[in-house]
C-alpha cells in the first residue's frame, strides 16, 4: 500500500460503486431498447452525429473523437451500418486520406423511427428519476470529468 493513497471514504464509495453499476445497467437497457429497430446504442449514436452535420456527413476522425471510440471499432462499426444501407462511405477530396461517413435517407428515416423510443427510454430510465437540480449537477460534474481528462 502506498501511504500517500487518497482513499475513497465509505460515503465516496457507495456513491463510486452506484455510479459504475448504474451507467453499466442504463447503457444496457438502452441498447437492448434499440435491439428492436436493429441498432445498438454505438450505432444509434453514430446515426444521431451524422443527422446533427452538415450534409448529415463527417470525417470518420471525427466522429471517432467525437464519440470517444477507438478508429478501428468506429470503422467496424460503420462497416456494419453501411452493410445495412445507413450510411454510406467516400472519399474526402480535400483530403485523399481522409473518409466522410454520410447518413443515408435509409439510415435518417430508421433514426426517425427510433429517436422517439430512445428517448423515451432515457427520460424513464435516468432523467426523471432524479430532480432537475441533481440532473443539472450530473450535467456539471461530467462537464468538469469532461475537461479535466480532455486535457491531458
Amino acid at each position: 500500500m502506498t501511504t500517500g493513497t487518497r482513499w475513497l471514504d465509505a460515503e465516496q464509495q457507495v456513491a463510486w460503486r452506484a455510479y459504475l453499476l448504474g451507467t453499466a445497467r442504463l447503457m444496457a437497457k438502452l441498447d437492448d431498447d434499440l435491439r428492436q429497430f436493429g441498432l445498438g446504442i454505438n450505432d444509434y449514436e453514430i446515426l444521431v452525429r451524422l443527422s446533427e452535420a452538415p450534409d448529415r456527413r463527417l470525417r470518420m476522425a471525427e466522429i471517432a473523437d467525437r464519440l470517444h471510440q477507438s478508429r478501428s471499432r468506429l470503422t467496424h462499426t460503420v462497416g456494419r451500418l453501411e452493410a445495412a444501407e445507413l450510411v454510406r462511405r467516400t472519399s474526402c477530396k480535400s483530403d485523399k486520406r481522409g473518409v466522410w461517413a454520410e447518413l443515408t435517407e435509409a439510415g435518417y428515416t430508421l433514426l426517425q423511427q427510433a429517436a422517439p423510443f430512445h428517448v423515451a427510454g432515457v427520460r424513464e430510465n435516468f432523467v426523471d428519476l432524479a430532480s432537475p437540480e441533481d440532473f443539472a449537477a450530473i450535467g456539471r460534474v461530467f462537464d468538469t470529468v469532461s475537461e479535466h481528462i480532455g486535457q491531458r
